[in-house]
């Protein structure tokens, strides 16, 4: 079954794992911008890794027939020292003519601080400005409902439409309030955190199929970047529909990523 994996942190993944993804029905990914497991010391390591996402490891993913797009930002683990923030985000514009670049992300909040907050405003603002699709991180366990409810705030006081704004790691608790606002939702599937995919299959079928995907967010902690093409067949063994399956896994992140003139599925 082919699939896209919208959420992937490649930079931080073998090669093997491009291969492995590649013959289990990868067409595409989309990498955010994140952490690095560890804190930058300067914007400098940040102009690097957007080096890094936008002109090396879109070649590393074409030798397995994968296409590569992604995402640009400070991401909010690092965006409380809102001067420091400041100087990456003054470094955006000039990688948004990058053809694989898709939008802003992923930006939202960790810890829910003030400083965090600021820089969601003024990275939503930089989104509005270059009208750019949007792909939001919300906070981990116990911060992630009223994360959820304070980014969806500040987007919804923005001009931006929802139908262009992904809000990821959704779970039992957050999905609805997403979905009701007319955001897309993003089902993050991690074996220990998140969403299991028989969670992810739940979820499917209490709330349907539609403006929702699954993805890996595979990165250096614990994941799996195989984790896609497990929630197929998940959803395959309790006897979902295969256009179902698809649809999750393959049309409904090609409908949303589309509204970039950037991508274009080969």
């Amino acid at each position: 079954m082919s699939y896209i994996d919208p959420h992937i942190h490649m930079v931080s993944r073998t090669t093997d794992d491009y291969q492995r993804m590649a013959q289990a029905g990868c067409l595409a990914i989309t990498e955010p911008a994140f952490w690095a497991g560890f804190d930058r010391s300067s914007a400098q390591g940040f102009f690097d890794y957007f080096r890094q996402l936008t002109e090396y490891e879109p070649k590393r993913a074409a030798q397995f027939g994968i296409q590569h797009f992604t995402w640009l930002c400070i991401n909010p683990k690092e965006a409380d020292d809102p001067g420091f923030a400041r100087e990456v985000v003054s470094l955006i514009p000039d990688f948004l003519e990058c053809p694989n670049v898709l939008g802003i992300g992923e930006i939202g909040l960790n810890k829910n601080t003030k400083n965090e907050l600021i820089i969601l405003e003024e990275q939503i603002a930089l989104a509005e400005k270059y009208n750019q699709l949007v792909l939001v991180h919300t906070p981990h366990l116990e911060d992630k409902l009223k994360g959820t409810r304070l980014i969806m705030d500040a987007l919804s006081a923005s001009s931006l439409d929802p139908g262009r704004i992904l809000i990821d790691h959704v779970e039992e608790h957050t999905v609805t309030e997403v979905l009701d606002r007319g955001f897309w939702a993003g089902m993050t599937l991690y074996p220990d955190t998140k969403v299991t995919p028989q969670r992810a299959a739940d979820i499917i079928e209490m709330y349907g199929n539609e403006r929702i995907w699954m993805n890996s967010a595979g990165d250096w902690g614990c994941s799996d970047p195989l984790a896609v093409p497990k929630a197929q067949l998940e959803m395959r063994r309790r006897g979902h529909a295969q256009a179902s399956i698809d649809k999750v896994t393959l049309g409904n992140p090609k409908q949303f990523l589309s509204q970039s003139p950037n991508f274009k599925l080969k």
